[in-house]
């Protein structure tokens, strides 16, 4: 997928139907748990930022969704994510099993609590 997407609606609506369904959830998640979070596409996918610091991203791909929250995000997480494929600071969610929604959401406050911190 080397299209260029202006926003995360057109993101999301370049994958099948099934895909689509698993990335609005995951967006859901974040805007419920990160309200004030600014949503962009960066680095081509769906990115968030809150007080001007890099929150999460996240991205389709053929058999798995990458979630990206920077290495303190999966750091703090290691024991819970440690069952899926990981990177340096990202972690692969198989398209084939159940999306750790409760996670995710998890991660995401995390963060926030993390960037708000560093404005203080």
């Amino acid at each position: 997928m080397k299209a260029s997407f202006q926003t995360v609606d057109e993101y999301i609506k370049n994958f099948p139907e099934i895909v689509q369904v698993i990335l609005q959830q995951i967006r859901e998640t974040i805007k419920l748990n990160a309200p004030e979070a600014v949503e962009s596409i960066a680095y081509q996918m769906p990115a968030y930022k809150t007080n001007g610091k890099p929150l999460i991203y996240f991205g389709g791909y053929k058999n798995h969704i990458g979630l990206y929250a920077t290495p303190s995000g999966y750091s703090e997480f290691g024991e819970e994510l440690s069952k899926y494929k990981q990177g340096k600071g990202s972690v692969q969610f198989p398209l084939n099993k159940p999306i750790p929604h409760g996670l995710v959401r998890k991660i995401v406050l995390f963060k926030v609590k993390e960037n708000a911190a560093k404005v203080k």
